[in-house]
């Protein structure tokens, strides 16, 4: 173990702590009551005492906040891993982080703290290690941005301690259960679907369009936001009574979540963060995915693991995180994981003291063609619940399989990676019993035969900002072929708060004509553009005729700008929110796309672009956008460009946005300081100032200037130690 013990000399935390561990083993075996399996308890004040000072290793089991469905079942999980840890002849101690819940803070000013939560659940950690002398963790895994936060501070630690000349730390994942999807009541869907047959009656075709399709998916939180902004523009039409539409709401929100959670059961950042860190290697496959809290032969497998690997720096947290970061890149991609992780990977990276940014992950992703091998739907039953069903009937083994199909398909795998099992990927991979996806016949979620040759999410660049990301796993390749190589319009917004409201507006477009927001001229230069085939056509119609025409052809196309919510601004909020209005609304999904320097979650689903620097606050291109500004979209190429108006008024399309900034300083100087005015309502103790960019996993300064070493390079495999 690690030749500093802490408690040796330390008479406090010798006198402080053994009631603490007697305690926590005591509650758990009365939690376990009669399924509690092992002898009589032997756990006295004396024998901790005794563990303490021989230096037996201290495992912290690290879980979440009751609070989160997440964690509900925490008491349980963390029960059974106390007992096999003391069995194991270890020190079990126990404690939590706050995690916030991105659905429940989502459109309040609760999502300006969820990045920097991030950060701070990598600061708690890392406090409570370091001063309680903890040697490893059995993390319960949960959702949103504790998991990369907790992998942030375990891969800290371990270079901390090894930079010191002390052993490695190690850490193995559990994650929680996937929680089932709910379903729309009998009653309560026959109600909806006499509101969708009213608006037919009444001629609102497309609010009756958008409400069948809110209904057809599978009840997750995040559908809620679906719902409301249908029924808001049912409410504002006169369709339904407000008092109606809070009945509906409430409905369904208590018909969502399964009383015994999980992370849900969408593709989201909790279960991308669960495939990812997977990945990483970090999760051993018996607790990978479950639909129910952990068993504790499940547990005692993971945990006879982690003892074998104590000492050995191949399997601390830094070397397994760094050795596995191909693997993880490749795995995040092909199961179409959250954009969110496109930064928590990158801060995971330097927080381990690697060099990385998202430079160096995109190169990775391009390295070789990362085939769409990820089947998953809300609307066809087939979401992570499914797949969780699918690995417990031992048809497939979640990430190893997928680990597979990606190398039958021929993307290069290390398979000579260490893993929290104490063994290599190639080890793993030896047993094929329900290794290959062709074991599932019926609803395969993970498959053998791609999708399409192309997955993940892709950096944009372009001549007004430095990276972008944009999500091209969660748009269809038609809608993708809707926006490539198209002319849009900027429709700006300085915030996302006014996005919503006018996004929610039913006139949206209707007042956008009607205030010719965007010039005639430019307006004829994009049907020529976007639609070559009308021009003749159309040309010579006026300009409410021509507008009508090109949104009923979706040949107008609209970049819809949220700016001023990066991470120096206002903590990069979400933009889940407005994304949704615009899907929940299919003329204007067709139209479309979402460009900030926010943040976007695993669950976004269409032309949504995001993480831009530099961001507003720092004076990048998108402070000085506005309205019926153009731009042109070429996502294969990964490219947004600034138009120059009058040389794509004649035809030409041409690049140039230099002089922008220098015709519009005042303009700029008024946008920040209302960017200014409202970063004061965001807490100044948890503004992320001293951080790095989205580009460079928005992590403390300190923490990117130390992370010097090659991730190629400065790691060490089990065939070489």
């Amino acid at each position: 173990m690690n030749s500093v013990n802490p408690y040796e000399f330390n008479v406090q935390g010798k006198a402080n702590e053994p009631i603490c561990v007697a305690g926590f083993l005591d509650r758990s075996k009365q939690i376990l009551g009669s399924s509690y399996e092992g002898p009589s308890p032997d756990w006295t004040l004396d024998a901790i005492y005794d563990r303490l000072e021989s230096n037996a290793p201290r495992i912290a089991i690290i879980g979440g906040s009751p609070d989160h469905p997440a964690h509900i079942m925490d008491y349980l999980t963390s029960a059974r891993a106390a007992i096999r840890i003391w069995q194991n002849g270890g020190v079990p101690f126990y404690f939590s982080t706050p995690v916030m819940c991105d659905g429940t803070a989502q459109s309040t000013q609760g999502m300006s703290y969820s990045l920097q939560s991030r950060n701070a659940v990598a600061q708690m950690i890392i406090n409570q290690v370091e001063s309680h002398g903890y040697h490893g963790a059995f993390i319960i895994q949960g959702c949103d941005k504790q998991p990369l936060g907790v992998v942030s501070a375990l891969a800290h630690i371990d270079r901390l301690r090894q930079y010191r000349g002390e052993a490695p730390f190690f850490a193995t994942f559990a994650p929680a259960h996937v929680l089932q999807g709910g379903t729309i009541p009998e009653d309560l869907y026959k109600e909806l679907e006499e509101v969708a047959n009213q608006c037919e009656e009444q001629g609102y075709d497309d609010i009756a369009y958008d409400l069948r399709d809110a209904m057809a998916y599978i009840l997750q939180c995040s559908s809620n936001t679906a719902f409301q902004g249908v029924l808001e523009r049912a409410r504002e039409r006169g369709i339904i009574t407000k008092e109606q539409h809070k009945d509906y709401e409430k409905r369904l929100a208590i018909a969502t979540c399964d009383g015994k959670g999980g992370v849900c059961a969408f593709n989201g950042t909790g279960n991308s963060s669960r495939h990812l860190v997977a990945g990483l290697g970090l999760v051993h496959p018996a607790l990978e995915l479950l639909t129910g809290p952990p068993t504790q032969e499940q547990i005692n497998q993971a945990l006879d693991s982690l003892a074998t690997m104590i000492n050995d720096p191949v399997f601390g947290a830094s070397n397994i995180t760094a050795a596995n970061v191909r693997n993880a890149i490749r795995i995040h991609s092909a199961s179409g994981g959250s954009t969110n992780l496109m930064m928590h990977l990158v801060a995971a990276m330097l927080y381990g003291g690697f060099k990385f940014s998202l430079t160096e992950l995109d190169r990775i992703h391009h390295e070789v063609p990362v085939p769409d091998l990820f089947d998953y739907s809300l609307t066809q039953g087939r979401d992570i619940f499914a797949l969780a069903m699918q690995c417990c009937s031992g048809k497939i083994r979640g990430m190893e399989t997928l680990f597979f199909e990606l190398m039958e398909n021929g993307v290069p795998m290390d398979i000579d990676a260490p893993t929290v099992t104490g063994t290599t990927w190639r080890d793993r991979l030896i047993s094929t019993e329900g290794l290959s996806a062709k074991h599932v016949v019926d609803n395969p979620i993970i498959l053998t035969k791609p999708r399409r040759p192309f997955s993940g999410v892709d950096v944009l660049t372009g001549n007004f900002f430095e990276s972008a990301v944009v999500k091209i796993s969660g748009m269809t390749t038609d809608q993708l072929d809707q926006f490539d190589k198209k002319a849009a319009f900027v429709l700006y917004y300085e915030n996302e708060d006014d996005a919503n409201r006018s996004l929610l507006n039913v006139n949206l477009l209707e007042e956008l004509k009607q205030q010719q927001s965007f010039h005639y001229k430019n307006l004829l230069a994009m049907l020529k553009q976007n639609g070559p085939e009308q021009y003749e056509e159309l040309e010579k119609k006026s300009y409410d005729e021509l507008f009508d025409i090109m949104v009923d052809r979706g040949i107008l196309k609209i970049a819809v700008i949220v700016s001023g919510q990066g991470p120096a601004a206002f903590g990069m909020p979400e933009m889940f929110t407005p994304m949704q209005h615009i899907n929940a609304n299919h003329k204007l999904k067709r139209l479309v796309t979402l460009i900030s320097d926010g943040r976007y979650s695993g669950v976004t689903y269409g032309a949504a672009i995001g993480h831009m620097t530099p961001e507003a606050y720092h004076h990048g291109g998108i402070l000085y956008l506005k309205t019926g500004d153009l731009l042109y979209l070429n996502l294969r190429e990964r490219q947004i460009q600034f138009l120059n108006e009058a040389y794509f008024q004649q035809g030409v399309i041409q690049f140039k946005f230099d002089h922008i900034k220098e015709e519009r300083k005042g303009l700029a100087e008024e946008r920040m300081a209302a960017i200014r005015k409202r970063q004061r309502q965001v807490a100044a103790s948890n503004r992320m100032i001293a951080h790095t960019d989205a580009a460079h996993g928005v992590v403390p300064v300190v923490v990117f200037e130390e992370a010097v070493l090659d991730y190629k390079r400065d790691v060490i495999y089990p065939s070489t130690k």
